[in-house]
């Protein structure tokens, strides 16, 4: 049974429900020393986006996974002991609670937010200062979406929609627009000239182009937008085999 009452859609929605909660932010986790307690598939997943982002991992589980054993062997993550203790927190930018006992991530939550370190406790909002975003990677092309916790399931189902629409085309894209920023700054051109350039490009048909693989289409468009003065070092042979 449902209880409650619905309005038909009169009126504003409650400001406490609007108010998004969470601050929308990349963070550079290189170097960074993050703490993951837990050692099953979840940690797993966890451990493995970490180290994309070259963050140093320290380890803390009674059970590992095959795939975490390995990594502890051959050096890639520091394994910290069985048993989680405060002393594991020293130096810790960042603490994952993914353990199977609810009880045992509030109390790693609890000690991490004493310390003002930031905390994800794993399906468990109310013990997190931080939640893990679902996204979708094209290469440099990040889009997180998240619910703020109160659906996982849609946001799995949005991202499954973005990866349809956003294909392996924006991140050739993206390494060519990276080249041509960098030797159109370069070029000490206004600021106004370089964003023309720059959404010239952009709202051109280069993605189209670069979808049905024809490179030739991607040269001409990039070279009657751009100065002639412009020294763009691209090897279009290197997108050709992607």
């Amino acid at each position: 049974m449902i209880k409650g009452a619905f309005d038909g859609g009169k009126g504003d929605m409650d400001t406490d429900s609007t108010r998004m909660r969470y601050y929308p932010v990349f963070v550079d986790m290189r170097g960074k020393r993050v703490l993951v307690v837990g050692g099953g598939e979840v940690a797993e997943r966890k451990v493995k986006g970490l180290l994309e982002c070259g963050s140093e991992i320290h380890i803390i589980s009674k059970k590992l996974s095959d795939k975490l054993k390995l990594l502890i062997e051959n050096g890639s993550i520091r394994f910290a002991g069985s048993h989680f203790h405060e002393e594991a927190l020293e130096g810790i930018t960042l603490v994952i609670a993914a353990t199977d006992d609810p009880e045992v991530n509030r109390a790693i939550s609890i000690k991490a937010r004493q310390r003002n370190i930031l905390v994800n406790a794993v399906d468990q909002p109310e013990d997190c200062s931080f939640i893990v975003p679902s996204v979708v990677k094209r290469g440099d092309l990040v889009i997180a979406i998240s619910t703020s916790g109160k659906s996982p399931a849609l946001a799995k189902r949005i991202r499954q929609e973005l990866e349809e629409r956003f294909d392996q085309s924006y991140a050739i894209f993206l390494e060519i627009m990276g080249k041509v920023r960098k030797a159109v700054l370069s070029a000490g051109l206004p600021q106004n000239t370089n964003s023309k350039i720059f959404h010239a490009l952009v709202d051109s048909d280069m993605l189209e182009a670069i979808a049905s693989r024809e490179w030739n289409r991607v040269i001409k468009r990039l070279t009657e937008i751009l100065p002639q003065d412009i020294d763009l070092d691209l090897d279009m042979s290197e997108f050709i085999s992607e």
